[in-house]
């Protein structure tokens, strides 16, 4: 059965009446959404027949009568049809409840859609995004989201697409949703774009879809070439191969080709095999590395090409690295990058970050860590100089970095499959962006300059510092605070409805208080750290805290959306040097 459980009047009604009209005289179960359009319009709609054996339908009608029709015969996920309304104007979609579900409606016009975004018509309570203006986290505009994929500048603007499931807030077959920004905080939602095969997207059975990857600018000219992993669970003897897609307008990709149809042989792997990451080598070849488990452990696999558009000519290099740590069941995402200079130097150091799959820390019973090497890469091999956690929190995973210029740029999932998965309606957010750099032999994350545009007005600059209780106006805050020596002990309470909440320094050294009742949690800690100056940033449902200009990061999705709605600093009085709290917006 389709997360959407149908268009009920009762249901409906509240979309539909928020969205569109009601025509008087309809009977109950009518419904109608209406819009104005302008010229050259494209509608998207997925919908479904409620009765097995009986089409569903969709007409469209203008001021001069009916113009088209949509019908479905699936009675068991949502059918994508498109439809496009050349002359604009007042149209109306028509549909009977009875016979029909519309799960999402939105329109666009080519033209203009990378400036002007899709329009919204129709969503479902199943999968509406959350109603949280003050919030400035990224969300889709509809349904399920996690992996960060393609994440690059493109065209001039940041591009983010997304795992995506449009039809409701759980995990199901995998599309790629898509967003482009100008500053990496506010996105404009771009349609669809990829959708899994017609024998994966016939029935909502989580059995794959288009599994993340990365793309690349067209050496040749402008647009894109992105990869993607195609999963189908019961396709024998692969069930994960990868595939390769071109956008030349930068938002409707071209007809997928298998690039990489089976797994290397003689490499004991499982039957994991994905999440592509493509890049420019030190020696001006394409590179693309994979995340898959071998009995000796989590494996990076390492491919590379001559082929200068990477359309083709794929060969397998060998295993770029074996983790046998936290006893992950596969490595995932994996990303690499230059840190400190070009490419081509062979002085320059590159970050190595990979998520670990089901892996567990047997000390904090942390789950699904990600990690970061840094070290020297030359093309074919990786040299470890230090490992780091990218994240003490540990709901940052999945993530991606590009170089934005000489600046790497990344992007992570606001979750962690330890408390998320299949069976769990949780309507999800991207982390804040975040840069790379390091200095002093230390690998920094800090969140981009540009979040500081976020900072809306002040709301303390004394109380905070003082021992005293500060209340927030919403859920959108940021707090800054700084002490006159690193290692000061200090807790900060942040008051929250449905779990106690707080960041600690003690002798154990910087942790996140995180309890709810009746749930056992891992300890989220960076044992031994000492740190003198730190920036939290507090949303609906998400803490991240960034400790010493990134040197420590620590990101924790909230259960639901109730805000944090005060803090108090527990800490001695004359280490603190400086405590301020700022409200937030977009």
């Amino acid at each position: 059965m389709a997360a959407d459980n149908g268009d009920t009047p009762d249901r409906a009604g509240e979309a539909i009446w928020q969205n569109g009209v009601a025509r008087e005289g309809d009977t109950d179960t009518q419904r109608v959404i209406s819009a104005d359009l302008p010229v050259n319009a494209t509608l998207h709609l997925w919908l479904k027949a409620v009765n097995p054996g009986t089409p569903g339908s969709v007409s469209l009608f203008s001021a001069n009568g009916k113009f088209g029709e949509v019908q479905v015969a699936n009675a068991e996920e949502n059918s994508f049809r498109i439809s496009h309304v050349f002359g604009g104007g007042h149209i109306e979609l028509r549909y009977d409840t009875a016979e029909t579900s519309v799960s999402v409606a939105y329109w666009f016009t080519a033209a203009d859609v990378l400036e002007t975004g899709i329009a919204v018509l129709h969503t479902n309570p199943a999968n509406a995004a959350p109603d949280l203006p003050a919030s400035y986290h990224f969300r889709p505009p509809f349904g399920w989201m996690n992996d960060p994929n393609g994440f690059g500048r493109f065209g001039g603007r940041p591009h983010l697409f997304y795992q995506h499931y449009s039809h409701g807030r759980m995990w199901n077959n995998m599309h790629w949703g898509h967003a482009v920004s100008s500053d990496y905080l506010r996105w404009r939602h771009l349609p669809v774009f990829l959708f899994p095969s017609e024998e994966v997207v016939a029935r909502p059975d989580k059995r794959g879809g288009a599994f993340s990857g990365s793309a690349i600018p067209l050496p040749s000219g402008p647009g894109i070439r992105v990869f993607f992993t195609e999963k189908v669970s019961d396709r024998m003897p692969e069930q994960e191969i990868q595939m390769s897609a071109v956008s030349a307008d930068l938002f409707t990709a071209g007809e997928a080709t298998v690039i990489l149809p089976h797994r290397p042989e003689g490499e004991g792997l499982t039957l994991d095999f994905r999440d592509p990451y493509v890049f420019r080598g030190p020696d001006g070849r394409w590179k693309m590395l994979l995340g898959s488990q071998s009995v000796e452990g989590g494996v990076i696999l390492l491919y590379e090409t001559e082929d200068t558009q990477a359309a083709g000519g794929w060969t397998y290099v060998g295993k770029l690295l074996i983790e046998t740590r936290h006893q992950t069941t596969a490595i995932e995402c994996p990303c690499l990058l230059p840190l400190d200079g070009e490419a081509t130097d062979p002085a320059t150091r590159w970050a190595l970050s990979y998520g670990l799959m089901n892996g567990k820390d047997e000390r904090t019973g942390r789950r699904n860590l990600t990690l970061v090497d840094v070290g020297w890469f030359d093309g074919r091999t990786f040299s470890r100089e230090f490992t780091r956690e990218l994240d003490f929190g540990t709901d940052n995973y999945a993530f991606q970095a590009f170089m934005d210029g000489t600046t790497p740029v990344g992007i992570g999932w606001l979750g962690n499959w330890a408390d998320t998965g299949p069976t769990i309606d949780f309507p999800s957010a991207m982390t804040l962006p975040r840069t790379l750099r390091l200095e002093g032999g230390q690998l920094l994350t800090p969140p981009i300059e540009a979040a500081e545009g976020l900072r809306s007005h002040v709301l303390d600059r004394t109380r905070l510092a003082a021992g005293e209780r500060v209340t927030f106006s919403n859920g959108a805050v940021e707090l800054l605070i700084e002490f006159s020596e690193a290692g000061v002990p200090f807790d900060l309470e942040l008051e929250h409805p449905g779990v106690g909440l707080g960041l600690v320094q003690d002798e154990t050294g910087l942790w996140l208080r995180y309890e709810s009742p009746g749930a056992d949690h891992p300890r989220y800690i960076v044992e031994g750290a000492r740190v003198r100056r730190l920036r939290i940033f507090l949303d609906y449902g998400s803490i991240e805290v960034f400790a010493d200009d990134g040197r420590f990061a620590g990101t924790k999705r909230i259960t639901g959306f109730d805000p944090v709605r005060s803090a108090r600093l527990s800490a001695p009085a004359g280490p603190v040097s400086q405590a301020m709290v700022w409200a937030l917006r977009l």
